[in-house]
């Protein structure tokens, strides 16, 4: 039975009993309140319970990783959500489930949600996971000291891929033209592979691959993300008609990353552990992993959501470097919303 209509039924009850000259007792008033609280919790509870299940892409990385904190701590029941993250090898593959309707939403970079296909759905940025500040960078053969030494050299990076990024963005950095450098357009592992045989200069990795291959080869990290403020953005995406359908699931997710992010910022070892339990790796092991990283948290959401925010102008910077560097052969998306509705609503209303 809806609220209004046991209000409305108590209403009749207490005008009969009037019209006959009776008074309701304290106790009578005292069992109407308690029973108006228990529908209303009860009310409460039955909003929650009918939050739909959301199914959620996600890739093997750090940034991403950390949300599974959330199963295991009671955090996403917490939110009354039900939530199943489906792992994907590919980022692009992940964008595009999510706009063919196979996923509510899925974790991928900014960069290839600006070049994930064009579908019946438009793509739309509903938060920042993270900030590449050091996890990603450039290492090189022994003789190459710097990126401006790159210039006519091989260097090893999946063409259109955020490791193509981040060429990218360090090359702009020295000022060098992408046509001054020669792309071997190779996946994370066999860049790493062809550069212990010499077959490449550098090769654009991540960690912790970055450093134990500079290790092995005795060469040198030319470049990493913490040398300049990264597009390498981690973002949650959805599309236009899930936003619709399921804003209010959607928005118990974000309050829930933030509550993953407030125990990063708490108790970080507990956190790190539970994780990289799950992942089959150490505590340690996956807290190296997590440490060049900005993380997601409301500060960090707060600027790139602003109206004058990190997140347009990165926009604007990945359409450039895009345009700059055709040999990715990706169609540049113009059409991606960053939703600031739905993440300022969460950080509004975020609390323990």
């Amino acid at each position: 039975m809806k609220v209004a209509q046991i209000i409305g039924k108590l209403g009749i009850w207490w005008q009969q009993k009037l019209r006959l000259g009776i008074k309701p007792t304290l106790l009578c008033l005292f069992v109407i309140t308690v029973c108006l609280t228990f529908v209303s919790s009860g009310c409460s509870l039955g909003q929650n319970q009918s939050l739909k299940p959301l199914r959620v892409g996600i890739t093997s990385w750090a940034g991403f990783d950390i949300v599974r904190y959330a199963q295991p701590s009671g955090i996403f029941k917490q939110r009354g959500l039900e939530v199943e993250l489906v792992r994907f090898d590919n980022q692009q593959d992940s964008s595009r489930a999510v706009l063919r309707g196979g996923l509510d939403a899925a974790f991928v970079s900014f960069w290839d949600v600006m070049q994930v296909d064009p579908g019946n759905d438009k793509p739309m940025v509903l938060m920042t996971t993270n900030i590449s500040a050091g996890a990603d960078g450039i290492v090189a053969l022994p003789e190459i000291k710097s990126v401006e030494d790159l210039r006519g050299k091989k260097v090893g990076a999946k063409l259109g891929t955020v490791n193509h990024l981040i060429l990218l963005e360090a090359l702009k950095a020295h000022k060098i033209k992408p046509s001054e450098v020669q792309i071997r357009d190779f996946s994370n592992d066999v860049a790493a592979e062809k550069i212990r045989t010499s077959e490449i200069d550098a090769a654009v990795l991540w960690e912790p691959m970055l450093g134990e291959t500079a290790k092995s080869i005795k060469g040198n990290v030319i470049h990493t993300t913490k040398q300049v403020d990264s597009l390498v953005i981690d973002i949650l995406m959805s599309s236009e008609s899930t936003v619709k359908m399921k804003k209010a699931e959607l928005k118990q997710f974000i309050l829930a990353w933030f509550d993953v992010m407030h125990a990063v910022e708490t108790q970080p070892t507990k956190v790190f552990n539970t994780v990289g339990e799950k992942l089959g790796q150490s505590g340690k092991s996956f807290a190296s992993d997590y440490a060049g990283l900005k993380k997601g948290d409301i500060t960090l959401n707060r600027r790139m959501f602003a109206a004058d925010g990190r997140l347009n102008s990165a926009k604007e910077e990945i359409v450039q470097l895009l345009q700059a560097d055709p040999r990715h052969g990706r169609v540049i998306r113009q059409d991606v919303d960053i939703n600031t509705g739905l993440v300022n609503e969460a950080m509004t209303g975020w609390k323990l």
